[in-house]
């Protein structure tokens, strides 16, 4: 019995992209890093102690917790091979309301205190 594989998912670069009210936090190429540290192990060099993807993750997340005046959005998303960072970078230079707009759309929303315009602070 043959397994059916998710083409476009087996295919796609992930990464995890983070953004404030300041603009453009950070991306990581998960699937970069993960298969760094593949090769690494395989090679037989040693490997970091834990997963370097989850903990660049993790500590994306912490600040954004920490920071929530700040706003910040964290979203994963996939992209066809041969998008790198830096297009995604370009992507919020050019044009930062529309990226992050797609990305809320498309991605998988990992952490969000995104300010809407329900929430207005009182002034007293």
């Amino acid at each position: 019995m043959s397994k059916r594989k998710n083409k476009d998912y087996d295919d796609s670069d992930w990464f995890v992209v983070s953004w404030c009210c300041e603009g453009l936090e950070g991306i990581i190429p998960i699937t970069e890093l993960e298969r760094q540290e593949t090769f690494d192990i395989l090679a037989g060099k040693a490997a970091v102690a834990g997963n370097r993807a989850a903990h660049s993750v993790n500590c994306m997340l912490l600040r954004a917790r920490f920071n929530s005046q700040r706003f910040y959005e964290v979203y994963a998303i996939s992209a066809q091979p041969g998008i790198s960072a830096d297009d995604i970078r370009g992507m919020f230079d050019a044009d930062p309301q529309c990226a992050a707009d797609l990305i809320r759309e498309r991605g998988q929303k990992l952490y969000s205190d995104r300010r809407s315009e329900k929430k207005k602070d009182a002034i007293v």
